[in-house]
């Protein structure tokens, strides 16, 4: 499941992924905020897993790969800052990997500050 922070600064959207995310979540939920903000020029986005994350479907997986190229790729100007936010080792570390890899300031944070990561991906 996808769900939306409602609570974000200005400028910055978030989502928390918990259970297991699907490819329709993904479309219909992360997808729309992403267009979103690429159009308003600026994507500082806040990505959170809840303890109970249980990772991406192969649907999932999929639509991240396609929004990946159409969000990513073409806009890469448009990207500032990704914050993710997780107590998950695992993903701590690829996602550590993975910002050596694309061209946006990405930073992770425990789930113990998760507001100083709002702050951040804000700023």
């Amino acid at each position: 499941m996808i769900e939306k922070i409602d609570e974000m600064p200005a400028g910055a959207i978030g989502f928390v992924f918990d259970g297991e995310v699907s490819g329709a979540e993904y479309r219909e939920i992360l997808e729309p905020a992403l267009e979103a903000a690429v159009a308003a020029g600026e994507v500082r986005l806040l990505l959170q897993t809840a303890p109970t994350f249980d990772g991406m479907g192969i649907g999932a997986r999929i639509e991240d790969a396609k929004a990946n190229l159409k969000f990513g790729l073409a806009h890469r100007k448009a990207w500032k800052r990704v914050a993710i936010v997780t107590d998950s080792g695992w993903l701590t570390s690829t996602f550590r990997l993975w910002s050596h890899l694309v061209p946006v300031e990405m930073q992770v944070f425990p789930l113990a500050e998760t507001e100083a990561a709002r702050t951040w991906v804000a700023g």
